[in-house]
């Protein structure tokens, strides 16, 4: 007898997107697509066959908003930390990366860059990857075209408080951190510069257009210097809770309505609006978009401000940039998630090592330490965990971290699991609690600000284009992960 297809994984309660309910199926894939879902496939027409024991079968998660190569080398990074990805269940990650210092330590054209980047990260990761870039210098915004047409790159970063303050905290010398020249600004006319572009883009190229963006990181850095000063004054103000008060919510609101107006005045249909962290974010987004229905605006929150308030006993090693908020503000990024007013979740994964992280002289200093930690390899348990609690439906878990980010980015066979997608699957149990400890993931950080979480949903297995890549604990195989040139070929 023929056999048509590669693997079988029977008796798995199949998890989808946009759906209701979640089906016992066998999964039949072939050639690293999903080929057959049914109540019953024969084994004998498979070479191979999983029992996948009643566990969930989740689309891959697409990490959207992951930062590789940030404090280590990146092809160094690009081992460890899509490792812990694929570990928490992640099968596609979309990095943020720029010129200037940190990441490759260099500035200039991106048509000089490229190639470097694509070196330095092809073979090295286990999942799928691509990239969002920030265009920091004038030259760039030049380049944004080419940039979707020759490089498969059609999503584009601002950071809205580097015009005055820095990666941890306030800086004279942005000209010398961004690597532009003297007579250079990053500051709000930029920003509006790279709508333009953005939009040019998007009329150069009507077929695609739909997956050109603008990502924003909305903070001010004029109110961020000028309460920065009032808290390191304030002895009664330590830790996290100085960290945010420095950092206050009322500057991500004010971002955010600046760069929404921005993006009417220049006609820049669609805006992604990151890792909002506060009540007042929220609020200003959704006022935003009932002021400018026109704009396709898309809220992201990540799971570290979904689980992690400025009272946890991680202290500096969660610094973050929008800083970990008071627990009412947690409480409102929970009622956006409940009520789909949030679109999309993810790790805003940065591996920073604790010889980085912290001074060691003075390891209780908020202000000495580094901005940004990692946890995509808790993406997907924490949200099962957290939501579950809070009645969510799987169906609308798998919307958060898979369908809607790969809409959005252009991942068209990424998403869902549905007959000509990329096989890309997560079996979890959700009845399988741990408690986190750093020294179980695979990333290199060596410590995490989740540590002693109790989590309940725990990834068995994750197939990414019907392989293995993970399996009860451990990596497996090779890195195989492709780069993700968006759009992508259609399902």
């Amino acid at each position: 007898m023929s056999r048509s297809l590669d693997l079988v994984i029977k008796n798995v309660r199949v998890v989808r997107p946009n759906k209701t309910s979640v089906d016992l199926l066998d999964v039949g894939i072939k050639d690293g697509k999903f080929e057959r879902l049914a109540p019953e496939i024969r084994p004998e027409e498979a070479n191979e066959v999983i029992d996948g024991r009643n566990l969930l079968g989740f689309p891959g998660c697409v990490d959207a908003h992951m930062h590789i190569g940030i404090y280590q080398p990146l092809a160094q990074d690009a081992v460890t930390e899509s490792k812990a990805a694929a570990m928490g269940g992640v099968t596609s990650s979309l990095n943020y990366f720029r010129t200037g210092q940190y990441y490759l330590n260099r500035g200039g054209p991106y048509r000089d860059f490229m190639p470097e980047l694509m070196e330095l990260s092809e073979g090295n990761f286990w999942v799928d990857y691509g990239y969002h870039l920030a265009p920091i210098e004038a030259g760039h915004i030049e380049e944004m075209d080419s940039l979707v047409t020759e490089w498969g790159v059609p999503s584009f970063k601002i950071f809205m408080f580097y015009g005055g303050y820095g990666l941890h905290g306030k800086s004279s010398s942005q000209n010398e951190f961004l690597m532009i020249g003297p007579d250079e600004q990053y500051d709000i006319a930029h920003f509006e510069f790279i709508m333009r572009s953005a939009r040019r883009a998007m009329e150069a190229h009507p077929d695609i257009a739909e997956w050109i963006s603008v990502s924003l990181h909305c903070e001010l850095a004029e109110i961020l210097n000028a309460y920065t000063k009032i808290v390191e004054r304030d002895a009664s103000l330590t830790g996290l809770a100085a960290y945010s008060a420095a950092r206050p919510p009322h500057s991500e609101g004010l971002a955010i309505w600046i760069a929404s107006y921005l993006a009417h005045e220049t006609q820049c249909a669609n805006i992604n609006l990151l890792h909002l962290s506060s009540k007042k974010a929220i609020d200003a987004a959704l006022m935003m978009q009932q002021v400018f229905p026109h704009i396709s605006f898309k809220r992201e929150v990540t799971i570290g401000h979904l689980l992690l308030d400025v009272d946890c006993a991680c202290g500096v090693l969660a610094k973050v940039n929008p800083p970990i908020r008071p627990r009412s503000d947690v409480e409102a990024l929970w009622e956006a998630v409940l009520n789909r007013k949030v679109d999309w979740i993810v790790s805003d994964h940065a591996c920073c090592s604790s010889e980085q992280k912290y001074s060691a002289k003075f390891p209780k200093n908020i202000w000495l330490a580094k901005s940004g930690f990692g946890g995509t390899e808790y993406l997907l348990s924490g949200l099962l965990s957290e939501g579950s609690r809070r009645g969510m439906s799987y169906n609308h878990m798998a919307e958060l971290v898979s369908w809607n980010p790969a809409r959005r980015f252009g991942l068209h066979n990424k998403g869902d699991i549905d007959i000509g997608f990329d096989a890309d699957l997560v079996l979890v149990d959700p009845h399988e609690s741990f408690v986190v400890r750093a020294e179980t993931s695979e990333s290199g950080q060596g410590y995490t600000p989740f540590e002693g979480q109790e989590l309940n949903g725990r990834v068995k297995s994750t197939l990414l284009r019907g392989r293995l890549i993970y399996h009860n604990g451990n990596t497996v195989g090779t890195a195989s992960g492709r780069y993700l040139r968006r759009p992508t070929g259609g399902a």
